[in-house]
């Protein structure tokens, strides 16, 4: 067959004059017209409460239900220093308040030599959609792309989400993937 067109989800902005904005995720807030300047930052273990309120949110927002110790591994995971692949960045507002989080995860692909990222959460709580922080997020981890050679960046959404479709299509390319689970 063809060779996979490896670029779906990664949009190149690099020789542009807007390479440098798009990642810098302290100032997305301000690039998108925003008062609030929203900074990213990893997650440290002093952040548990916050996260884990936030975490609640984005199950209740899809409907889903997680045994406390799903969230208890997923939260020991993000923070184990030997765990290399699995990350947690959160936006922060201008005030100290986290106003969402983004959990990706890095992995070996069969079609590049490079890693790939999986953004597998993203999450912005709901008074605080449309401040700049799904933006700041995201171009927070394309900018960890740019700088550690990862061949993609990719995510999914449901295809009824609009309002973070709307943001997304200005970021990224819609890879019209259709996806296929077995779960036991």
């Amino acid at each position: 067959g063809a060779a996979p067109n490896t670029s779906l989800l990664f949009p190149d902005l690099s020789g542009s004059a807007a390479a440098a904005a798009a990642f810098s995720a302290t100032s997305a807030a301000a690039a998108a017209g925003q008062k609030k300047r929203v900074t990213v930052r990893l997650a440290s273990k002093d952040d548990y409460a916050t996260w884990k309120r936030l975490w609640s949110g984005y199950l209740t927002f899809y409907k889903h239900e997680l045994a406390d110790e799903v969230t208890d591994e997923t939260w020991r995971r993000l923070l184990d220093p030997a765990n290399d692949a699995q990350h947690c960045l959160l936006a922060v507002a201008d005030d100290g308040r986290v106003m969402g989080f983004a959990i990706y995860l890095l992995h070996p692909s069969t079609w590049s030599v490079t890693p790939y990222c999986y953004l597998e959460d993203l999450y912005v709580a709901e008074g605080t959609r449309g401040s700049g922080a799904g933006r700041a997020l995201i171009e927070e981890i394309y900018r960890r792309a740019e700088e550690g050679g990862w061949g993609r960046v990719y995510w999914c959404t449901d295809d009824d989400n609009y309002r973070a479709r709307t943001l997304y299509d200005k970021l990224a390319k819609n890879a019209r993937i259709i996806q296929y689970r077995h779960e036991k």
